[in-house]
């Protein structure tokens, strides 16, 4: 099992952090950052496996995404949620917000979240790090 990201994984999450974020994103991450919700860490734009995702506490297991227009299409709903099922399985929850929600209800989507890292609330756990990397218990054996 493949235990370090590589270096296109990174290089794609850094152009889409700095060069691509959405206005949105933006609102959103000043929300976020620096432990302002309920002391949780985030990170944005951080790949896990196939995916890169857009804001994830890694110690709570929980992803925020932000969608927009092309996430109503109908061949975009297969796909999301193939997405939301590979983070289950790996232990993470998922909350969706569209970005008008976040450009017109922030104090919303942060009540949203804040509730959310309130029930998952607890000590992180020693799997964190591996969760990071993608890695489920049937692919820890392969270590």
């Amino acid at each position: 099992m493949v235990t370090w990201k590589p270096k296109s994984d990174i290089a794609r999450a850094r152009r889409l952090r700095l060069e691509n974020a959405t206005e949105a994103e933006k609102i959103l991450w000043r929300h976020l950052c620096n432990r302002q919700i309920n002391g949780a860490k985030f990170r944005r734009q951080h790949p896990l496996g196939p995916y890169v995702l857009d804001f994830v506490c890694l110690e709570r297991g929980l992803v925020v995404e932000l969608d927009g227009g092309q996430h109503a299409m109908p061949d975009q709903a297969g796909r999301d949620e193939r997405r939301t099922d590979y983070l289950n399985a790996r232990g993470f929850q998922l909350l969706r917000f569209w970005n008008n929600e976040v450009m017109g209800n922030i104090e919303g989507v942060w009540d949203t979240i804040s509730a959310k890292l309130a029930e998952r609330s607890s000590p992180p756990s020693p799997l964190s790090r591996k969760r990071a990397r993608g890695c489920t218990p049937d692919t820890e054996s392969e270590s």
